[in-house]
């Protein structure tokens, strides 16, 4: 009863943010990033990262290729920001729905390109850069000029989470990848914050002026990483989560360099390790390092298999990916920061305002 009353509230709070004329609070939404917020790009790739069964889409309209019981966190984000729709994915996007914005999300996918390679075909940041300018041509043809397309892209909100594959199935992965032995996790999150910074201001250049970049969970906390390593008596794998702070700790100096360097920029930082550390069980939650379904080696859920029966008691509906109700509330502090250091300078829904 407790958990059905807190889902309520967060359900009130939603309706309480979203526009009453239905109305969008921008005019579009444009998403980039990984498996946390794919939704159907990978479903027609040649590689194992997809989800386009079930149990995936369980409490949804079935299988979509989330990878989730029902929505992700884009899904919930693009509803704050009062979208009666959800956001088309690159791979089904077509005519006027692009005007709405475009989910480029891809399963494995990293800020390397060959991040992922071992699970199969994916879509790269480097890559969904490239479907972007597609898009961004696509407008440009509806809108009528170049013109009118840099003016309308400047009022959308664009979103990026890219990082949680370049270590999970990169740098951990030595067997596949010679970057831990290369680079110390320090010198890797030097290498990885250079590149991203150049992808940023492609996309800046592409017309980009409001982005909310998150930065990385706690990879190390996963079901999967937790069966892969040990805890070591912890409740996580704290050598993990250590070396992904480095990275997500250069993100906050990389939006600060980004709002300086570049003219009209509105780069925010949403802290999901700060969102991720609350008490879950305040929202119900109380398995928090087990998965909801039954897992195969690469961490995903068995093909058709019934899943536990109360996902909203689940953090984790596979070894990697969260329930549709933890994607819930990292979306709420997303769009509305409930403390200081959930965004850096601003939320999501203050950056819509800007």
């Amino acid at each position: 009863m407790a958990c059905e009353l807190n889902i309520l509230f967060l359900v009130l709070i939603i309706i309480s943010h979203v526009h009453v004329d239905g109305e969008p609070q921008v005019p579009c939404y444009f998403i980039f990033g990984d498996s946390l917020v794919d939704n159907g790009n990978n479903n027609l790739l040649p590689t194992t990262a997809k989800a386009n069964y079930p149990p995936y889409g369980i409490d949804f309209d079935g299988p979509t290729g989330r990878f989730c019981n029902g929505r992700n966190m884009a899904d919930f984000i693009a509803e704050l920001l009062g979208f009666a729709n959800f956001i088309p994915p690159f791979a089904t996007a077509r005519g006027q729905d692009i005007l709405m914005g475009v989910n480029y999300g891809s399963g494995a996918s990293g800020i390397r390109d060959e991040t992922g390679q071992q699970l199969g075909a994916r879509i790269s940041m480097n890559r969904q850069l490239l479907n972007h300018q597609i898009t961004v041509s696509r407008i440009a043809f509806l809108l009528g000029s170049k013109g009118a397309a840099n003016n309308y892209l400047s009022q959308c909100i664009y979103s990026v989470g890219m990082g949680s594959n370049d270590y999970i199935n990169n740098y951990l992965m030595p067997q596949f990848y010679p970057t831990s032995y290369l680079y110390t996790p320090d010198q890797y999150a030097d290498v990885l914050i250079q590149q991203y910074s150049k992808q940023l201001r492609t996309l800046y250049n592409d017309g980009a002026r409001k982005v909310a970049i998150f930065g990385l969970g706690l990879i190390g906390c996963t079901p999967a990483e937790i069966v892969r390593y040990g805890t070591n008596g912890s409740d996580c794998v704290d050598k993990i989560n250590t070396d992904v702070q480095l990275f997500n700790n250069r993100i906050k100096v990389l939006v600060d360099r980004l709002n300086n360097d570049l003219p009209n920029a509105k780069f925010t930082y949403i802290n999901i390790t700060e969102i991720s550390s609350g008490d879950p069980s305040a929202a119900g939650i109380m398995v928090i390092n087990a998965p909801c379904c039954m897992v195969l080696t690469n961490g995903q859920c068995t093909p058709n298999q019934v899943p536990c029966s109360d996902r909203n008691k689940y953090a984790f509906f596979d070894g990697f990916h969260p329930t549709a109700i933890v994607n819930f509330l990292i979306a709420i502090r997303s769009y509305s920061a409930q403390t200081p250091f959930d965004a850096y300078p601003v939320d999501i829904r203050s950056l819509a305002q800007l």
